[in-house]
């Protein structure tokens, strides 16, 4: 049998290239050269070579992070040229990557977010209203983007304004939401028609860290990974369900893994990735794992799956 022709895009122009490169030469090193005749493109230097090849590539594995790669952009540009690609199309990539988005369609769907508001730039700042509406501890976010850039955790009314600047410095829009304290949770879904929820896991930052930042991401031994997470069947139960709805409510395909926070026996929905990453330290290949599927067995399902999704759409 011939081997298919896998573009493998990594690299971008956003602030997260140099993790989309590092997965990128993890995923190369992953796949089944017996399989695949593997091609590497960066979008910031190689997007004519990758549409001058188009007709001769059988799928791709979009490996990007952030904007120009995880919001709908490449996968436009792919849906163009009539190459399948693994994960979510032009609309569920845009509606993950803006948060605001992302949570009015949670709470349509019933699924428990924390309380917010937005800001926008050239806004006034009003502090008292943000303590009167939110509280404090609250988080500031850029509105797109991912990995945690732009994000912090304000504790007093004094650090408001410099985490403001800080998310405004990466969006023109930011949330402004509730902290709340708990255990983090992720959970991986996988699947086109028919999801399957991967084992959840528990993310435990160490104390220098408050939160699951980038450095805490993307750093060997900061954080502990522990799958499946240690929490009771009926709470695994809601929140991989959640996990599935937030994919559904997102129009989301192929793959996609959600942030939540468990507080008590509360769980609150925070983001869905739609480009999981997948270095090392990453978080679906661990569920893929503990599930029974190893790395390369990941990629072949997700190049199955962009295979199969593609075929059904054309």
């Amino acid at each position: 049998m011939a081997k298919l022709r896998i573009a493998l895009l990594a690299g971008g122009i956003s602030s997260e290239r140099e993790v989309s490169l590092n997965s990128g030469d993890q995923v190369f090193e992953a796949l089944d050269k017996s399989k695949y005749d593997v091609r590497r493109y960066d979008p910031k230097t190689d997007l004519e070579a990758l549409v001058a090849d188009a007709s001769r590539i059988d799928a791709s594995l979009i490996i990007l992070h952030g904007p120009y790669g995880e919001d709908g952009t490449v996968q436009g540009l792919l849906d163009l040229l009539h190459i399948p690609y693994q994960g979510s199309g032009v609309l569920g990539s845009a509606l993950a990557m803006n948060k605001l988005a992302a949570k009015k369609l949670y709470e349509k769907a019933d699924l428990p977010v924390p309380p917010y508001m937005v800001l926008e730039s050239g806004d006034e700042l009003e502090i008292a209203a943000c303590e009167r509406q939110i509280g404090l501890p609250l988080v500031v976010k850029p509105v797109v983007g991912g990995s945690s850039v732009g994000m912090s955790i304000v504790k007093s009314k004094d650090q408001l304004k410099s985490a403001v600047d800080k998310a405004l410095a990466h969006d023109t829009g930011i949330l402004i939401e509730s902290y709340i304290p708990g255990i983090e949770i992720t959970g991986g879904v996988i699947g086109n028609k028919k999801l399957e929820a991967l084992p959840l896991i528990e993310i435990v930052p160490d104390e220098a860290h408050e939160f699951f930042d980038y450095e805490a991401k993307y750093t060997a031994g900061i954080t502990q990974e522990i799958c499946p997470a240690r929490i009771d069947a009926a709470l695994t139960e809601k929140a991989q369900n959640y996990a599935k709805i937030a994919h559904q409510a997102l129009f989301c395909r192929g793959y996609s893994r959600t942030d939540m926070i468990l507080r008590d026996s509360e769980i609150y929905v925070l983001e869905t990735n739609t480009i999981p990453g997948m270095t090392a330290t990453s978080l679906l290949p661990l569920a893929a794992k503990t599930a029974g599927m190893d790395f390369s067995r990941l990629l072949d399902r997700l190049i199955e799956l962009s295979m199969e999704g593609h075929s059904s759409r054309h």
